[in-house]
């Protein structure tokens, strides 16, 4: 079981990983594959989804 003072710090990482899968969606880009990404790398993956261009979906 984890200690008390440990449960905050896994559920900001969850959230924070739930919110990249949200901006990587509204990039059009892979939410899932975003999320699995952000459960390691977290901040890292915030900055860059952030970069990252809008993905176009057609050309015309």
């Amino acid at each position: 079981m984890l200690a008390e003072s440990q449960a905050p710090w896994f559920v900001g990482w969850g959230t924070l990983a739930l919110i990249n899968a949200g901006l990587a969606q509204g990039k059009n880009r892979n939410g899932l594959w975003w999320f699995l990404l952000s459960l390691p790398f977290g901040p890292l993956a915030t900055l860059v989804l952030v970069v990252l261009p809008k993905v176009r979906s057609r050309l015309f």
